[in-house]
């Protein structure tokens, strides 16, 4: 079927799709099937409750004399049964050739070229639809048959929905507002298996909440000790708003929240508690609304405000409040998986800092101040050696190695902390010297870093982010996957940069929990430059870490509390 067919096939499926009359809609049907394929005749037939005949014959294209004629409507015989015994698209070039042809009775007009394709109404056979003698003489064509057979789908659709919900307005409204709270849940829902980004998910639960009741405006404020912060807004709100921190006691959030249930916000019984809110002081003033509070396994956890309903309000219905409520309770859900996991990140974040510190504190203990020990014993013993040089020579000589030990530990962790390398040379003289240090430590690394490739990074803080993620990756490498050998290679174009490091070790099952801060450390700088690491591993086959990081710098999250103004 070619662009223009389509485009008709979806012109006339609209046109189906808008009645909720059935009888309106099978009219419409019989026309658009006819001005698809150019066909002269056209015709539905109904199939009876037991589905083996015909219990009503509606036909476009005959003259009301001609109906008079022919006389009571067919029952399903002939090739009409056809398609009732076996329903799937038929199409004759001439009718009368069928085996199961029955005849046309007398007064019929002649009909030779045919074409019929079944109409599924809620998943069950409904009818036929017909059509015979293509305009012309011509037979009717396959694009004809793809043509009447998404036709016949979008009318199937039509006649359930129309049978369903024949002269019910208000249920078709309700029906529509209801699709529209699962659709926004299912949205929220998604949210949460995407990400845990808590601006993103206010954002999202501030939009779709003021577009599920027709709202002028909706704020969600969220609790912060004995304050609330405007977290989100949406719509006629002044950006202003974002960020501003209320004191909870008789703001109308603290009435929701005390109680635990929706309250109704009108202007004549509310005006104290609208000017203590907030919203009058800013410029905002309603005349109706709702709040309703945000819980999550009982525990409030903020209160979302509407204000003004642009269709048939000012004021919110009960079906308005039911749809809020049930949207709230979805939007309670995300913040608090979102807090939650926010929290948990910034445990994890101590914890492997703490572990850090830890690791320093062993190596400064058990190496250097050891060592230090140890050369203060050793320069005792020359001082008391004064009297045998030989012995001084020797004792000097072991402590001059011993500084010279020291001095490169020392150095190892600066470098550690701070590479010079990176600073002083260049991304790729620095993840080069890491290479040779790995390789003293039992792990042979071969880079593949073009140095005109990294020199494209004018990035500082990509540069470090990438440097810690091949490091983090070739310390996993030695201590975690005994492995022999990496291979760490970077790819740098006008978009992106991908870091890939390989290791031959024993690998490891990525769905296993572990303390994982070496990962999640990687995952939050790529993470805070806009990136992603993913990683791939399985027992005994190595591990392999991609890291994908935008060219155009940085998007850094706000610490605190996370605010985001949508006031489209």
């Amino acid at each position: 079927m070619n662009d223009r067919g389509i485009e008709n096939v979806l012109e006339l499926a609209r046109s189906v799709l808008g009645d909720l009359d059935v009888e309106a809609v099978l009219e419409r049907v019989l026309v658009a099937g006819r001005e698809l394929t150019g066909a002269r005749y056209a015709a539905i037939g109904v199939l009876d409750d037991e589905r083996t005949g015909l219990a009503r014959f509606i036909t476009q294209g005959l003259e009301p004399g001609e109906r008079d004629r022919i006389g009571p409507p067919p029952h399903g015989r002939g090739v009409l049964g056809e398609l009732i015994q076996h329903p799937k698209p038929l199409r004759l070039q001439e009718v009368g050739d069928h085996a199961r042809s029955y005849g046309f009775p007398v007064g019929h007009p002649e009909m030779h070229t045919f074409l019929g394709v079944p109409v599924l109404a809620g998943g069950q056979p409904y009818g036929n639809l017909y059509l015979t003698d293509k305009v012309g003489g011509e037979p009717f064509t396959e694009d004809d048959e793809r043509a009447l057979t998404l036709l016949a789908d979008f009318a199937g659709l039509a006649i359930d929905h129309a049978r369903r919900f024949t002269g019910s307005e208000t249920r078709r409204e309700e029906l529509s507002r209801t699709v529209a709270a699962l659709d926004a849940t299912v949205q929220i829902a998604r949210a949460l298996g995407g990400q845990t980004d808590l601006n993103r998910i206010l954002q999202l639960v501030a939009k779709r909440g003021r577009a599920l009741v027709a709202a002028r405006a909706l704020a969600i404020e969220l609790l912060d000790g004995n304050e609330l912060v405007v977290a989100a807004i949406a719509g006629e709100l002044p950006s202003g708003l974002v960020g501003k921190r209320l004191p909870l006691e008789d703001s109308v959030a603290d009435a929701a929240l005390r109680t635990l249930s929706t309250q109704r916000l009108e202007e004549e019984l509310n005006r104290t508690r609208f000017e203590r809110h907030g919203l009058g002081r800013l410029g905002f003033a309603m005349s109706a609304g709702l709040a309703v509070p945000l819980m999550f396994r009982g525990d409030p956890y903020g209160v979302l405000i509407v204000a003004d309903r642009l269709e048939h309000g000012p004021r919110f219905g009960d079906e308005d409040q039911r749809l809020l409520e049930s949207f709230a309770a979805s939007a309670a859900t995300a913040v608090a998986t979102a807090q939650n996991a926010a929290l948990e990140q910034s445990r994890q974040r101590i914890a492997a800092a703490e572990e850090e510190r830890r690791r320093w504190a062993r190596e400064l203990h058990d190496q250097t101040l050891q060592s230090l020990a140890a050369l203060r014993l050793g320069l005792s013993a020359a001082r008391r050696a004064k009297d045998d040089p030989a012995a001084i020579d020797a004792l000097l000589a072991d402590a001059v190695e011993q500084l010279d030990g020291e001095i490169a530990t020392l150095r190892a962790i600066i470098t550690d902390l701070r590479p010079a390398a990176l600073d002083e040379l260049g991304l790729a003289a620095a993840v080069a010297a890491l290479a040779e240090r790995s390789a003293l430590l039992g792990v042979d690394v071969d880079v593949d870093i073009d140095r005109s490739h990294a020199e494209r990074i004018d990035d500082p803080d990509c540069e470090i982010a990438i440097y810690r993620i091949i490091q983090e990756a070739l310390s996993n490498a030695r201590k975690h996957g005994d492995a022999a050998r990496a291979v760490v290679s970077l790819d740098v174009d006008d978009h992106v940069i991908t870091v890939l490091v390989r290791d031959d070790g024993c690998g490891f099952d990525t769905t296993s929990k572990s303390s994982g801060f070496g990962l999640m450390g990687m995952r939050e700088r790529a993470e805070l430059l806009g990136g992603t690491v993913s990683v791939t591993s399985e027992v005994g086959g190595g591990t392999t870490l991609t890291a994908t990081l935008p060219r155009t710098g940085a998007q850094q999250p706000e610490l605190g509390v996370p605010v985001s103004a949508t006031p489209g």
